[in-house]
């Protein structure tokens, strides 16, 4: 990466789009070895095609993310994150899985954890600190020690929890994994106000009610998961888009020059 980008992302904290304090600059160390590991031999090509729409470098800046904290990553899912967060806190940090529950009677939550499993069974070089837990709301909750985690970080699954109306039970979680003044850090696909429920879309608002309820304040917003060309009206919802693509080659050409989801970036503190 240019020098210039990675000055950009090591003064990304000073940008809020809240009024109030302004933070101190993200160090620029800690950008060079997050960027390091963001482009390491870990990741396979896909995942970092997917780069110009997940930025993982500013999205983990934005979160204040260093390499001595204790972590926890909600909902791994096939590990994009993993494969960034746990090499960059396994030396100096802690780092938290809270994935499927193995035992679920849901295949695809079974088959996904195996799956994980398998994945942060090997290269230990990268893998050897990952910590799984489970999070299977209303019943498994306990992502990690209560009042441990400096942050909490949630990529793409609110969608998930407020369609199995098991939202509350998940930011109480989290809630309780953090800190008091840990930070929660969640990027959702943005929904409109008449988006349907079941399009893997939700508003801005409703997360943020979401958080307030469970006992978290609002800092910051951040627009750099945002994309405009988003119409979010397609007919399979949210996967109608890359990298689904859940139309498959009907209008695939429209669909990936659109690209990934629209995404609100929120950052919530425990008081």
């Amino acid at each position: 990466m240019k020098t210039a980008q990675l000055l950009l992302a090591s003064t990304f904290l000073l940008f809020s789009f809240q009024s109030g304090a302004t933070p101190p600059a993200y160090p620029t160390a800690q950008a060079e070895k997050l960027n390091k590991i963001i482009n390491g031999p870990q990741r396979p090509e896909k995942h970092r095609a997917r780069d110009q729409y997940r930025h993982p470098l500013e999205t983990l800046t934005f979160f204040n993310v260093q390499d001595d904290m204790t972590v926890v990553e909600i909902w791994p899912g096939g590990g994009w994150y993993t494969e960034i967060l746990a090499p960059f806190l396994k030396d100096k940090g802690r780092f938290y899985a809270a994935g499927f529950d193995p035992e679920s009677s849901i295949p695809y939550f079974a088959k996904n954890s195996l799956r994980f499993h398998k994945k942060t069974g090997t290269a230990p070089e990268f893998y050897g600190n990952v910590e799984i837990t489970t999070l299977q709301p209303p019943k498994k909750l306990e992502i990690a020690p209560a009042g441990s985690a400096d942050r909490v970080l949630t990529f793409r699954n609110v969608h998930n929890w407020t369609q199995a109306g098991a939202a509350n039970e998940a930011f109480r979680a989290m809630y309780s994994a953090l800190k008091q003044g840990g930070i929660l850090g969640v990027v959702e696909h943005r929904g409109n106000p008449s988006t349907s429920d079941k399009s893997g879309y939700v508003t801005e608002r409703r997360v943020i009610e979401l958080a307030e309820k469970a006992g978290f304040k609002l800092l910051e917003k951040s627009e750099l998961n945002a994309n405009p060309r988003d119409s979010k009206d397609h007919p399979k919802g949210v996967w109608t888009l890359p990298p689904t693509l859940r139309m498959k080659e009907v209008n695939r050409d429209h669909y990936l020059k659109i690209g990934e989801s629209d995404r609100m970036t929120l950052k919530f503190l425990k008081p």
